[in-house]
């Protein structure tokens, strides 16, 4: 039950907390985008089976892959992606910290 509340509240709230402390003119549109970042896991439904407990995505799922990352690092870079990379790179890791929890 701790490992499912501190994945959520990475993937809900740490975007949240992130958009109202470097956004916050904006930041309701950078909560959103934030949150949006969560569809890297349509990447899931590439494997069979498409949910396994057991599996860490990091390194398993292509956009969950080390290539993948370092793109969302340069996202951060470029003005107008900065906070899809920073959304992106927070979904990483919350599911990096779900599979140490594992």
């Amino acid at each position: 039950m701790i490992q499912f509340l501190i994945h959520y509240s990475l993937h809900l709230l740490a975007p949240l907390a992130l958009a109202l402390l470097f956004f916050k003119p904006h930041w309701k549109r950078a909560y959103l985008i934030m949150l949006a970042a969560m569809l890297i896991d349509l990447d899931h439904l590439l494997v069979d089976p498409v949910f396994d407990p057991n599996r860490c995505s990091i390194g398993f799922h292509p956009l969950h892959s080390y290539w993948a990352t370092a793109v969302y690092l340069l996202m951060l870079f470029w003005r107008p992606l900065q906070i899809l990379g920073i959304g992106l790179l927070l979904h990483l890791f919350a599911d990096a910290i779900d599979c140490l929890m594992m």
